[in-house]
């Protein structure tokens, strides 16, 4: 057994801007990076269509292109990106310990610093418009969708902090923005639920679900039910934003990596630093405040240099 395991210098575990960004730096500081995608190759970018806040394309670019972008610079300096998926791990505890993990459940991996990058996954609904239509104006990030809704009006499904932000954000650009709280009640802190009071142009639906977005190829509205009295009604919107919450993809680091109660990975400081060392997190795995393309690349970029560092403490 021992023959076919493969020893590495540094792992990257998934394959968003996070993991291409570390891939990138790791690579060009000669540690050899491989990558393991993840499911997902490029992560929850290559469900967006159009990326138009990312610095250095004055044009914006398709979310798909841009991941395609950011690995062909990866493989450009030298990192292995290969398909699989992560699925048991067995991190060392001690300085210059070995770190070690299975990929698709039978290939055993060795590697001296371990980088993760496995994002978080939006939740959503689960309706089968609400599904067809993600990137067709159905989304899960108002900085990042928002400014294409402009002038219009919108729908946000959600009652907690971050719909309460979502709403509030897109009302500076939207027309009109509508909540649908699925309480009588909105979960947000009281400094966020006296933000929506104020805003004007923000209406607010107690007792209300989506149950369906209207539209074949792009939104073109929404029918709501009140799940009180049972009468349905259908909205002319353009943009219907999700905001009932973000899982991270950490499952298999749970008793093993410290994590906060919802699950993201606990880095110490201004560094990536996990827990264990050698092992180190970046991008929206540990970042839940601001889940953008950009800072989530500005973590890998970190992850790749603390790794770095790490490893030249221990020559």
């Amino acid at each position: 057994m021992a023959d076919t395991i493969e020893r590495i210098k540094c792992l990257i575990i998934g394959s968003g801007p996070a993991g291409y960004a570390a891939a990138i730096y790791a690579a060009r500081a000669d540690l050899k990076p491989i990558m393991y995608t993840g499911m997902q190759m490029g992560g929850q970018l290559t469900t967006t269509t159009e990326v138009d806040n990312y610095p250095g394309y004055p044009k914006g670019t398709d979310g798909t292109m841009m991941m395609e972008d950011f690995k062909n610079q990866a493989e450009r300096f030298g990192t292995e990106v290969r398909f699989g998926m992560v699925t048991k791990v067995n991190f060392s505890d001690k300085v210059g310990g070995i770190h070690k993990v299975i990929v698709d459940g039978s290939k055993d991996v060795e590697a001296e610093t371990v980088i993760i990058s496995t994002g978080a996954t939006a939740k959503y609904l689960g309706l089968e418009s609400e599904q067809r239509l993600i990137g067709g104006g159905v989304s899960a990030c108002a900085t990042c969708d928002g400014f294409f809704y402009k002038g219009h009006d919108v729908v946000v499904v959600g009652a907690g902090d971050t719909a309460a932000e979502e709403a509030t954000y897109l009302a500076n650009i939207c027309k009109n923005v509508t909540m649908l709280v699925r309480k009588d009640f909105m979960r947000a802190s009281k400094a966020m639920q006296h933000r929506v009071e104020k805003t004007k142009n923000i209406t607010v639906l107690y007792n209300t679900e989506l149950d369906e977005v209207i539209g074949d190829n792009v939104v073109d509205g929404v029918r709501i039910v009140n799940n009180q009295t049972k009468e349905k009604t259908e909205i002319p919107v353009m943009g219907v934003f999700i905001a009932i919450g973000h899982k991270p993809n950490t499952e298999i680091f749970k008793g093993v990596l410290d994590m906060d109660e919802v699950g993201y990975l606990i880095t110490k400081g201004k560094s990536t630093k996990t827990n264990l060392p050698g092992v180190f997190a970046a991008g929206d795995v540990q970042d839940k405040e601001y889940r953008q393309a950009v800072t989530a690349a500005g973590t890998g970029c970190m992850a790749a240099l603390d790794s770095e560092r790490y490893l030249g403490a221990l020559e």
